[in-house]
């Protein structure tokens, strides 16, 4: 038997050899890293809706009145929408990997308890414990896909798996929760984060490998700047909510935006004085950055309204059961997931702006398109417009995504991903709380031109009209359909704000070089992501 010689330099053969075998032994932990943060992502996105088709039995089992089961929902939203540039930064400063562990535990067990809750004030407590938990691990999820993964195709591809995630998560909360109500409980559509969230923990040690150590010095967090940025937020969307049932002259709804006013001012001044901002005010100037925040700011609204109107149109209208009504959205996801996985390939060759210029003419136009609906209308009349915003979702959401994430340092990813996940929910909430507004408006003004009076049914529920009872006055019937077919007209609005706000700012995107990394499709001037020996976690 020959004997190999220690000096003996290797052939290419045998180099190649050992390169395959180390590429298919990193390819594995980044496959199960993806599986992980993929998870934790589909259980947060999961909870944005999964809720909402559980509301009447909760109402039913801890007595709710209409007014306080929105409490149920806004409790999760604003603490979520409210922390997440906290959340994001803590993984920045304290770990990644720990900080991702630490959000996911405390979502799961916020869960475990919210489902145990025997009165209201124990339910919405658990849901505001659920939000923080929400947002520490989201934004911490999403720095994890930039630090774990190398610019270029296999970043792309997991950025696509994300997105997926993303919009699988709200639309199969919708079928999720219709099954767990009916097969089980109300309970159960919080106790399904729980073995969820075991597993996700289970697997992260192996799977995520450790963060770097933070700079020197870099240990403070911008807690009087999370407070007033969370507390302004709060009262900017309580002040939305409130007007349609209270009235916008009202003290109680006035004193809401002034008040928000007031502190998003001392939010500002805040981070002008502090030597460690929460938000770098520079970090806001940088154009391009900036335009894919007000994008996602307004696909989040758009978005978030469409499930919600429309999944009353299914139900109230149309008289689908909540399975069904969930079964009705499955379009979307399908859409993202094989629109992303497109997208993702191709960025690379045409740099992200073609796909975030016609992503929201589509969400828009499907919006659009869905307000031709009415009384008589059959799914088919709604199976069109949700492949169109599924698709303009998935041509959107990646190249925003990856826009954010590699225009920045490593240390400040997670401050860029909260940004973005940021500008969704709070997009969400307040384009939710206007459109609302505004389809409660379009009812009152269509019931008060219809002839004699109407003694119908419609309590105020979260500000919009909601029928109680399964056959409506057919003036009531019309007057409702209005009001959502005025919600989807305005919410098209947001879409096509988003199309001129990246066709005006989203300037200078350059293709890559034939064989080079796609670093360059970032804003010029940027510097690329920091990839260290080991690859930060």
């Amino acid at each position: 038997m020959s004997r190999s010689n220690p000096l003996e330099i290797p052939s290419r053969g045998s180099l190649a050899s050992e390169q395959k075998t180390t590429a298919a032994g990193s390819e594995r932990p980044h496959r199960l890293a993806l599986v992980v943060i993929a998870a934790a992502q589909l259980m947060v996105m999961l909870d944005l809706t999964i809720v909402n088709v559980a509301l009447p039995a909760m109402q039913r089992a801890l007595h709710f009145s209409s007014t306080d089961l929105t409490w149920v929902i806004n409790a999760y939203v604003l603490v979520f929408g409210g922390l997440l540039l906290l959340g994001g930064r803590t993984g920045d400063l304290f770990g990644r990997r720990r900080m991702f562990a630490v959000g996911v535990a405390a979502f799961a067990t916020a869960s475990l308890l919210g489902g145990l809750a025997t009165d209201q004030a124990w339910l919405i407590s658990a849901r505001a414990v659920q939000g923080i938990g929400a947002a520490i691990a989201s934004p911490t999820a999403l720095a994890l896909v930039a630090s774990t993964f190398e610019e270029g195709h296999e970043r792309n591809r997991a950025m696509a798996v994300y997105a997926a995630m993303s919009a699988a998560g709200g639309a199969l909360g919708l079928l999720l929760g219709g099954l767990l109500v009916e097969l089980a409980s109300w309970r159960w559509v919080l106790f399904v984060n729980v073995p969820i969230a075991t597993l996700v923990l289970a697997l992260t040690p192996r799977a995520i490998p450790r963060s770097l150590r933070p700079a020197v010095g870099a240990r403070r967090l911008d807690l009087p700047g999370a407070l007033t940025i969370s507390g302004g937020m709060a009262l900017l969307v309580y002040g939305l909510v409130r007007a349609p049932s209270a009235g916008w002259g009202s003290p109680g709804t006035i004193g809401a935006f002034v008040g928000a006013a007031v502190v998003l001012t001392a939010f500002v001044l805040i981070e002008q004085a502090t030597a460690e901002p929460l938000i770098p005010l520079r970090f806001l100037r940088h154009r391009r950055r900036a335009a894919g925040y007000g994008v996602m700011l307004l696909l989040g609204a758009s978005m978030l309204s469409l499930i919600y109107f429309l999944t009353q149109f299914l139900q109230d209208v149309l008289h689908y059961s909540p399975v069904l009504a969930g079964v009705a959205y499955l379009p979307i996801p399908v859409s993202v997931a094989l629109t992303s996985a497109v997208v993702s390939r191709l960025v690379r060759r045409h740099g992200v702006r073609p796909f975030v210029i016609v992503g929201p003419l589509l969400v828009g136009g499907g919006l659009l398109w869905l307000s031709q609906i009415n009384a008589t209308a059959t799914y088919l009349d709604v199976f069109g417009p949700l492949v169109s915003v599924g698709v303009g979702m998935g041509l959107a959401f990646v190249p925003l995504t990856l826009n954010a994430v590699s225009s920045v340092q490593s240390h400040q990813q997670g401050l860029a991903s909260a940004l973005l996940n940021t500008s969704q929910q709070v997009g969400g909430s307040l384009g939710l709380a206007a459109l609302v507004t505004v389809a409660a408006s379009a009812t009152r003004s269509h019931l008060l031109r219809g002839p004699g009076t109407l003694k119908g049914p419609v309590q105020a529920a979260q500000g919009a009209l909601s029928v109680a009872g399964s056959h409506l006055h057919p003036l009531l019937l019309s007057a409702t359909v209005q009001g959502y077919d005025t919600a989807f007209r305005t919410g098209a609005l947001g879409g096509a704000l988003a199309f001129l706000l990246a066709v005006t700012l989203l300037r200078g995107d350059r293709k890559p070089a034939p064989g080079r990394q796609p670093a360059t499709l970032v804003a010029e001037g940027a510097s690329a992501v920091h990839h260290p020996g080991g690859r930060s976690g």
